[in-house]
């Protein structure tokens, strides 16, 4: 086995999730795959995978060699297409977003790319957790989180407010929080699955310094949605924990109002992120080309309407 195709064995082995899987999807052997891999660890004086009788994960050598080997691989199937390829961009492209920001905003952007595109393929994958780029054969993703440092390119997109919110009728049965010490006193909703108490953070604005503030709720309706949660508020009973851009029309119309705004904590900055796009990936850049200024353009207009948000 030569060196490129032991790079597509151990593309298939992280796709798979397990030696044996590659193996059953390639047609090849169990032994033959694990040689692929240890060929190319040998080659590289380093471990690509942690290997245990349950499962495999990537080490942080394997994650950027996966990467790279995609891109190679990649750009060897578009040079095999020679001049007969379709001069038309083509491809698919699997994109991942929180799920209320991929239907509110990221979806309208996916939509109107294919339009423009009738070779391009799509696959959304809206999830409310961490996907792994390299683990999940996922090409670009929005992240609205500080970003650890990593091998990936990120396009800063904006910044996004954190807000808490409650219905009006919730407000004048149960009233207005003054402080994040009294939301003890509230029957708060929160969406972080399978915990009794939740940090929620705040900064103290007190003599010209900014303090950080962290307070453990204890939620009296737990969900693990924030859409669902929302919709608990609206409805009026509690206060919730949200993105400006989830609930900026019930602001707006005054189904929500926002809270405790003097203790708001910063925004969270908002990036697109993918791995470096191989030459030939025509598709993924001009995804990348296209969704940039609308994203931008979505995220500005949702802070612009919370800049108005008035809140006690």
């Amino acid at each position: 086995m030569d060196r490129l195709d032991a790079m597509a064995v151990f593309v298939a082995v992280v796709e798979a999730g397990s030696l044996a899987a590659a193996a059953r999807k390639l047609g090849h052997s169990p032994a033959t795959v694990t040689r692929a891999v240890a060929m190319l660890e040998e080659r590289l004086g380093e471990r690509l995978l942690h290997r245990s009788t349950r499962a495999l994960r990537l080490t942080q050598h394997g994650e950027h060699q996966v990467a790279v080997y995609r891109s190679i691989l990649a750009e060897l199937a578009e040079a095999d297409k020679g001049d007969a390829a379709d001069p038309r961009i083509m491809g698919r492209i699997i994109l991942t977003a929180p799920e209320l920001f991929g239907r509110a905003i990221l979806m309208p952007v996916v939509e109107s790319f294919l339009e423009e595109h009738a070779g391009v393929s799509t696959r959304v994958l809206l999830l409310n957790r961490m996907v792994s780029l390299v683990e999940e054969g996922v090409d670009v993703a929005v992240r609205l989180a500080p970003l650890p440092a990593s091998g990936l390119i990120a396009v800063k997109l904006g910044e996004m407010r954190r807000l808490l919110c409650a219905a009006p009728h919730y407000l004048a049965r149960s009233g207005m929080p003054s402080t994040p010490g009294a939301l003890h006193q509230h029957c708060c909703i929160g969406t972080e699955e399978g915990t009794e108490r939740e940090q929620w953070h705040f900064i103290e604005r007190a003599s010209g310094r900014d303090r950080p503030l962290s307070m453990a709720i204890r939620p009296r309706i737990a969900l693990n949605s924030a859409g669902a949660a929302i919709d608990a508020a609206v409805r009026g009973n509690g206060i919730c924990r949200v993105m400006a851009y989830q609930v900026v029309e019930h602001i707006d119309t005054g189904r929500l109002i926002p809270l405790l705004r003097n203790f708001e904590p910063a925004p969270l900055p908002v990036h697109l992120i993918f791995h470096p796009i191989p030459r030939r990936n025509a598709a993924l850049r001009a995804f990348v080309d296209h969704a940039t200024p609308r994203l931008r353009a979505a995220v500005a207009k949702v802070s612009e309407s919370a800049a108005h948000f008035t809140a006690g």
